[in-house]
């Protein structure tokens, strides 16, 4: 089993280098190669996805990837910036499914903003469709705008489009995995303004038709949002398109009480993934050690359970940081009066040292 490691930039080499820690610490063998990417690969090789890293990653089984971005190469033009790293990736890898689970463990519970009534008991998977909607449709740019009160003036544009086999494909990834959890999706649009989303609901409506077993719900995105809020419990799993679920998904990040804690997978039609925290790069905390490595150990758990069919291991991951939390020990992130604060390394090294209890 061969696995792309690619740290990237700002706090990514310290996280990854905790998550890699506890996979070496499983009785399996891996195959473990590193590449730069994003800032990174710049430096490396003058693009944020040098043709070598990307080679790595298509020959891989999957990849675990760090973050991407610093301030320092903001100026840099768009093509060349370190995020189109994770965007040439999801492109060339066909990655269309991300997962993103937002669950409170109990002993956080007191780090959510939000009442621990209202959040406690969290386990939501939002599901999100990742190579369409406005981030990739064309025409998009500057221009001089042709008619209407604005004419002659310069005008930004960008366009919402999603073709039928797309919202199948998610569709089905959205229904499939409801029904392995409590049977219920939400379908999340914005049906009743936007064109793009009237024909998503038509078609998730349609592909319904082969889940009789699992209960469908539509909802209009702002309404999610504050449902999400108000009454997170009530969701299951959410489906939505890629603008939408990279807002709700920070959102129910938050619900948890650290953004730090939320592991992500992004999944072809074989499942093969790329497998990242939900989080950014944080470049003012870079080098200070004190950055949190969970949502990264919990994002190889995810790779272990659906890329490298090791559940068990998966399940041990996962055991091992429900032990380190229980145990009182926190990252700054999510530290509260009476646990006990640590580093990155140490809060690594602590769940290394629950797997073999």
């Amino acid at each position: 089993m061969k696995i792309a490691v690619l740290p990237g930039d700002g706090i990514g080499p310290e996280i990854v280098a905790q998550a890699v820690s506890v996979l070496n610490a499983l009785d399996e063998k891996f195959e473990m190669e590193t590449a730069p990417v994003g800032g990174a690969g710049y430096e490396a090789a003058g693009h944020p996805l040098p043709e070598a890293t990307l080679k790595l990653a298509q020959e891989a089984d999957a990849v675990l990837f760090g973050a991407v971005g610093d301030w320092k190469y903001d100026t840099l033009e768009r093509a060349l910036r370190p995020e189109q790293a994770i965007l040439g990736l999801r492109k060339n890898l066909k990655l269309f499914a991300n997962l993103r689970p937002a669950i409170l463990y109990p002993e956080l519970a007191g780090a959510s903003t939000l009442k621990p009534e209202v959040v406690s008991g969290l386990d939501i998977l939002i599901i999100r469709e990742l190579t369409g909607d406005i981030y990739f449709g064309q025409p998009r740019g500057v221009r001089t705008c042709p008619d209407g009160p604005f004419q002659g003036e310069r005008e930004g544009f960008d366009t919402m489009r999603y073709a039928e086999t797309e919202i199948r494909r998610i569709a089905h990834v959205a229904f499939q995995t409801a029904q392995k959890r409590g049977g219920r999706l939400t379908s999340v649009d914005k049906a009743n303004v936007l064109e793009t989303f009237q024909f998503w609901k038509d078609i998730v409506i349609d592909v319904h038709r082969e889940y009789p077993d699992v209960a469908l719900e539509h909802m209009y995105v702002d309404n999610a949002a504050m449902q999400l809020v108000r009454a997170p419990k009530k969701f299951d799993v959410i489906v939505t398109g890629n603008m939408f679920g990279d807002i709700l998904s920070d959102a129910a990040a938050m619900l948890t009480g650290s953004i730090g804690m939320l592991p992500s997978a992004s999944l072809d039609a074989n499942n093969k993934g790329l497998y990242e925290p939900s989080h950014g790069s944080a470049p003012d905390i870079a080098g200070k050690g004190i950055a949190n490595p969970l949502a990264t150990i919990l994002s190889a758990a995810m790779m272990l359970r659906y890329s490298l069919n090791k559940a068990e291991q998966a399940d041990r991951i996962e055991a091992a940081v429900k032990k380190v939390l229980a145990a009182g020990l926190r990252t700054p992130d999510i530290y509260e009066p009476g646990t006990t604060k640590v580093g990155t390394a140490e809060m690594g090294q602590a769940v290394v040292a629950a797997l073999s209890e």
